[in-house]
């Protein structure tokens, strides 16, 4: 049975408001400038695309093969997997820590919530979903609503890169997250987009709070389980609240699953209907851009091109990748060493030309 979305949710993100939501976009982007026309449309009508180029495609893993920080690389096109290879010792048994690309889990997360009413609208302030931890707060973070959150524009200082030892050192992450400055507006006011891992833990915590179960059995039940995904408990908070953005582990496999269920408009292998259509579609709408990578943010997904395509994708620190390419029916899946010592964007950048490459052997170009 595909899930009711309730009447607040259906207002926001249905097929108008998505429409509406593009044409603010193009005057609220950070520093004034539009996305390109190909990534501000989440899904559009377009002939059914050609098989990928597999001599171009034979030599997309012939450069990932120099990568030395890959691990993994692969490729599905039409629910079938058309390109797989492990390296480095990797297998495909092995788990891998897919870091922040857990943040679009933790959003599908809340499309679930909110579609079974457990969570009431993307306008929700923290004061009704923290109430307790929210009492002490000022008026300005109480405001800060669920879609601040799930847009990284809580306007709090962030917990990530230097700041992200001491804030899971602490005694509760929720209260050290929330007891942070205020350096910008929330996202409802205006305000830019702050990238913190904190921000995606206070999701976690109003999803806890709001299912009455925890997040990983949340996400077991609702996506896990029917997606054949298996999912085992991650780092939790002293307080018990699971990681809302980091350290859960997939396969390469799995990872492919939860990116297919995003290409098949939120159903699951079997037909059923895990994820509203209209989540997926406002999910992919930029709402915000990163001033240092330059790619946009929608719903807990990052936003590019590659060769003229939209391109939606999951993104974990060190090369852990999950693409979405809807007009060539496409999932992309990288895995990586982590923990190497240089934090340079060659390993980066060497991902996104594969992904050029990828989509260009699918362009018929």
């Amino acid at each position: 049975m595909t899930p009711r979305l309730p009447l607040a949710l259906a207002i926001l993100v249905g097929a108008g408001a998505v429409a509406a939501a593009v044409a603010v976009v193009a005057t609220s982007q950070e520093g004034g400038a539009a996305p390109p026309a190909a990534i501000v449309a989440a899904t559009t009508s377009a002939p059914a695309p050609l098989p990928l180029d597999s001599l171009r495609l034979a030599a997309v893993y012939v450069r990932a093969a120099a990568l030395p920080r890959l691990r993994s690389l692969l490729v599905q096109q039409h629910g079938t997997i058309v390109g797989e290879r492990y390296f480095h010792g990797a297998t495909a048994a092995r788990a891998a820590n897919i870091k922040s690309a857990s943040k679009s889990v933790i959003s599908a997360l809340v499309g679930v919530a909110l579609a079974e009413g457990a969570l009431h609208g993307l306008d929700q302030p923290l004061a009704e979903l923290l109430p307790e931890q929210a009492r002490a707060l000022d008026n300005a973070k109480r405001a800060i609503n669920l879609e601040d959150l799930l847009t990284m524009r809580a306007g709090l200082q962030s917990t990530s890169f230097g700041g992200y030892g001491a804030w899971v050192s602490s005694r509760n992450w929720v209260q050290d997250a929330l007891r942070r400055p205020m350096v910008d507006e929330p996202g409802h006011r205006g305000g830019d987009m702050i990238y913190s891992t904190g921000t995606s833990h206070l999701l976690s915590a109003a999803l806890t709070r709001a299912t009455g179960t925890s997040t990983f059995e949340y996400a077991r039940r609702k996506l896990a389980a029917p997606l054949g995904i298996t999912l085992r408990p991650w780092a939790a908070d002293p307080q018990g609240i699971y990681l809302g953005g980091n350290e859960m582990h997939m396969t390469p496999r799995d990872m492919v699953k939860f990116g297919q269920l995003y290409l098949n408009r939120g159903r699951a292998p079997d037909g059923t209907q895990l994820l509203p259509e209209a989540w997926i579609d406002s999910s992919w709408v930029s709402r915000t851009r990163s001033r240092f990578n330059d790619n946009h943010y929608g719903y807990g997904w990052w936003i590019r091109e590659a060769a003229g395509h939209p391109v939606y994708f999951a993104w974990g620190y060190g090369g852990q990748y999950i693409f979405v390419v809807p007009s060539l029916d496409l999932v992309v899946v990288t895995t990586s060493d982590p923990n190497a010592p240089s934090r340079s964007g060659s390993h980066r950048d060497g991902i996104y030309g594969m992904m050029e490459e990828i989509v260009t052997a699918g362009s018929g170009a």
